[in-house]
């Protein structure tokens, strides 16, 4: 399914702080929306200490940045914690945006099929449309793909 030019799925979350975070409070300003499969894990964490340390060349775009995984509030909040993170990461337990985004696929690890978050991100414009779809994301080089299609 090709995500671009379709209106983002909205939803509520809640962040490492507990607070509450709906993609229609950002109306009006652009979203990047990224997926990610779990909290201190080594692309995790690079892909995570990317957006930190270059927040700021983003928000010069007017981007918000929000990551969700399916990790719980408080493994969020110990994350956020040791990364210093100063962006939301959402906490989607219940599986709920994983599936409106299609991002929960089966992989094979070590043998088994087992259900993960895919590592995929969209950009979504000021009307909540999905002007960009990343379906294959290198936690090393995503920030810079990003500032670069925002040129």
């Amino acid at each position: 399914m090709s995500w671009e030019g379709k209106t983002a799925p909205d939803f509520t979350l809640q962040d490492q702080d507990n607070k509450t975070h709906a993609l229609s409070d950002y109306q009006g300003q652009k979203v990047l929306l990224y997926f990610y499969p779990r909290d201190s894990t080594p692309g995790c964490t690079i892909e995570a200490q990317q957006f930190r340390d270059r927040l700021d060349e983003l928000g010069s775009y007017g981007v918000q940045v929000l990551g969700v995984s399916r990790d719980t509030v408080k493994s969020h909040e110990k994350f956020a914690r040791k990364e210093s993170l100063n962006f939301p990461i959402l906490a989607d337990a219940d599986e709920v945006v994983v599936n409106q985004y299609e991002v929960l696929k089966q992989k094979n690890m070590y043998g088994k099929q087992v259900m993960s978050v895919n590592r995929e991100s969209f950009l979504i414009d000021e009307k909540g449309v999905i002007v960009r779809h990343y379906a294959k994301v290198k936690p090393a080089e995503h920030v810079q793909e990003i500032l670069d299609d925002l040129k």
